[in-house]
C-alpha cells in the first residue's frame, strides 16, 4: 500500500493533472481478479478508469490490432495508446509524458510480481514498446 501511495505522489509531481484527467478504458473478463487488482493499481496512481467487461477478449484484442504474442488478460486504451497486461502505472505515466510514436506497451503473459499479480513470488519481466505499423518491438523497462 505504501508503495502505491508513494507512486501516486511521485506521479503527481512528474506530470500535470491534464494528463491524468484522460480516462483509461480497460477491457477485461468479468471474472478476472488480477485485472481488478491492476485497475486498483492504476487508479491509486491517479488514473480515471472505465472498466468494461467483455465476453470475448481474444476477439476484442484482434479488433484492436494487438499482436497475439503480446497478449495478456486485459487491454486498456488511453490517449490512443494500447496498454496490454500488467504494465506498471509509472511506465504509463512515462509513455504519456514522452508520447513516442508507437502503438503501445505490453507485459505479455501474467508475470508474478507485476502490478495486479502480487502473489508473494517475484519474477523478472519486461515492459515492451510495440508499433504494429512499423512491426517494431523494443524493451521499454525491465523489472
Amino acid at each position: 500500500m505504501l508503495k502505491s501511495v508513494l507512486l501516486g505522489c511521485v506521479a503527481s509531481l512528474l506530470i500535470s493533472a491534464d494528463v491524468l484527467a484522460e480516462s483509461m478504458k480497460v477491457y477485461k473478463s468479468e471474472t478476472c481478479g488480477c485485472c481488478n487488482d491492476w485497475i486498483d493499481h492504476v487508479r491509486e496512481a491517479g488514473f480515471e478508469v472505465e472498466a468494461i467487461n467483455h465476453a470475448n477478449m481474444n476477439q476484442k484484442k484482434q479488433a484492436l490490432g494487438l499482436p497475439a504474442q503480446l497478449a495478456s488478460c486485459h487491454t486498456a486504451i488511453i490517449e490512443g495508446y494500447l496498454i496490454e497486461g500488467h504494465v506498471p502505472a509509472s511506465d504509463i505515466l512515462r509513455l504519456l509524458q514522452e508520447r513516442p510514436k508507437i502503438t503501445g506497451l505490453s507485459v505479455p503473459g501474467m508475470p508474478h510480481g507485476s502490478p495486479g499479480m502480487e502473489t508473494g513470488r517475484v519474477d523478472a519481466y519486461q515492459v515492451l514498446a510495440f508499433d504494429v505499423e512499423k512491426k517494431s518491438l523494443e524493451v521499454w523497462a525491465e523489472y
